[in-house]
């Protein structure tokens, strides 16, 4: 299996690297590994959805 850093999965899903380690620490990325201090992001997975966007929340009718 190929594999991506974090910040080659920033730059192909337009967010921050930290954005992708928060996604990948909260197993919000299948099969997303940790080797010392660089995350390894399987190279056909797609960008998560963002849980924190307020037209999701809506989606889901988690909005007050």
């Amino acid at each position: 299996m190929d594999y991506i850093t974090a910040q080659e999965a920033a730059d192909k899903w337009g967010i921050t690297r930290r954005r992708v380690q928060i996604l990948c620490v909260d197993e919000r990325i299948e099969g997303a590994i940790k080797k010392a201090n660089l995350w390894l992001i399987p190279k056909d997975t797609e960008k998560p959805v963002d849980g924190r966007s307020q037209r999701y929340n809506e989606c889901k009718g988690k909005i007050d």
